[in-house]
């Protein structure tokens, strides 16, 4: 059984259930709430499906990018839970598991949007079948000229409701779709579609952007802080 957690927007979604099944799931709306309400969902999630703890197998994680605050939440709760009961981690792309709840039946590509202020986004696009996922551009902090680019050619654009809108997009309309941690089991059961950090307790999240006291030290040293799991992927 696996524990799935999206936690990197202002939608707290928690699921249960096993690779590429969902057994239950509950959402609440508001980033004020994901502490309040993280922990408790689980433990509501194990018990309406008369789940333990023991038959947990793993925690599967959305890793950003997105809200820092949700991000460092939603990382400290599944290492704790991986580190107490010896539990495997994986994760996965925040935007991913949008592209993956979206995704058309038939071919074609999903381009996944999320909002990063400053006029910009954090965007992906991906190539998904029933057995596979492939990363066609990765996630990216992109600026409008890069984003219209990227969207060329797309069967469907899912993107959060903050996302502003990028007029004449060269693209299908946006859906605007709440995130589901549902698409995470999902993306269990197929080729790409999560990895595993080698050294849980020391990875960090996708936060999109470089923390305020890494963005000083890349100045200060001139190069980038590079995650050792992210660069062995």
């Amino acid at each position: 059984m696996w524990l799935a957690l999206e936690t990197a927007s202002p939608r707290l979604s928690v699921a249960l259930g096993e690779p590429g099944r969902v057994l239950a799931e509950r959402h609440a709306d508001g980033p004020r709430q994901h502490g309040a309400l993280l922990l408790p969902f689980v433990d509501a999630l194990l018990e309406e499906t008369g789940t333990s703890r023991r038959a947990l197998r793993g925690v599967v994680l959305a890793d950003g990018p997105g809200s820092f605050t949700g991000l460092r939440l939603g990382a400290a709760v599944a290492k704790a839970l991986v580190h107490a009961a010896g539990l495997e981690l994986r994760v996965a792309s925040t935007l991913l598991g949008r592209a993956w709840a979206a995704r058309p039946p038939g071919a074609g590509d999903v381009v996944a949007v999320t909002s990063a202020l400053r006029g910009e986004w954090f965007a992906a696009r991906y190539a998904l079948d029933e057995a596979r996922v492939h990363e066609v551009a990765p996630p990216a902090v992109l600026r409008e000229d890069a984003l219209r680019r990227l969207l060329a050619g797309a069967a469907v654009v899912t993107a959060d409701a903050a996302a502003p809108p990028l007029p004449d997009a060269p693209a299908p309309p946006w859906r605007r779709e709440p995130v589901q941690a549902g698409a995470l089991l999902g993306l269990l059961a197929v080729a790409g579609g999560t990895w595993q950090p080698a050294e849980p307790l020391a990875w960090e999240p996708d936060y999109g952007r470089p923390a305020e006291a890494q963005a000083r030290w890349e100045a200060t040293h001139g190069r980038t802080l590079v995650d050792p799991d992210r660069a062995s992927r």
